[in-house]
């Protein structure tokens, strides 16, 4: 079994603070394009591009990925699966994760969002609350990664204290899963309608 990779190299400074998940949608005024390109029209949109649509797939395996961790941990601490499985999917699926995110969050920050920014400075704002979610997404990674190194090494150590620490794991792969489901719908609601209307990567 493999032990996640170490993401610090992208982490930022923030990954010591304590973040909570922020509970706000983005507000109304950037929110201001969605009315004139809803999401339910995105697909058939011309200028809805295969980039576009390829983001918005990597979101949708975030999503699947965090919820796979959760649901791996609380079928673990029932019982329902054994440490070695466990710890398998633990570094498959949460290495997966935290890799992902990093580059993802890498790449958004100097390069993709500085693109909208250029196209249209109005959503500044919105796009500094984005930026701010990655803060508190890398923080909560750091810590996922450190428990869940932890559990791997601990599974074929000490198998029932793999499986009392296990919990500290479960409870950031829960906050993952929070923030992801926050961020990414105001990240998609905020982002789409710019390149639309801008006719950016179409």
């Amino acid at each position: 079994m493999r032990l996640i990779p170490d993401g610090r190299a992208l982490i930022s400074a923030a990954m010591t603070q304590t973040h909570t998940v922020r509970q706000a949608a983005l507000p109304e005024d950037m929110r201001i394009l969605l009315r004139d390109y809803p999401r339910e029209a995105w697909p058939d949109h011309p200028d809805f591009a295969t980039s576009i649509a390829n983001w918005m797939g990597a979101h949708l395996m975030f999503r699947q990925l965090a919820r796979t961790l959760t649901r791996d941990g609380e079928r673990y601490l029932d019982r329902e699966r054994d440490a070695d499985t466990h710890a398998e999917r633990l570094s498959r699926f949460g290495g997966a994760l935290v890799s992902s995110l990093h580059g993802h969050h890498h790449w958004e920050d100097t390069r993709f969002f500085p693109e909208l920014s250029a196209a249209d400075s109005r959503f500044d704002p919105g796009i500094e609350i984005l930026e701010s979610d990655h803060e508190a997404l890398d923080a909560t990674l750091h810590r996922f990664e450190r428990a869940a190194n932890r559990v791997i090494r601990l599974t074929t150590l000490d198998e029932a204290q793999a499986r009392e620490e296990t919990a500290d794991v479960l409870r950031e792969s829960r906050t993952i899963e929070a923030l992801l489901t926050r961020h990414l719908a105001d990240e998609e609601d905020l982002v789409v309608p710019i390149l639309l209307h801008h006719k950016l990567r179409g």
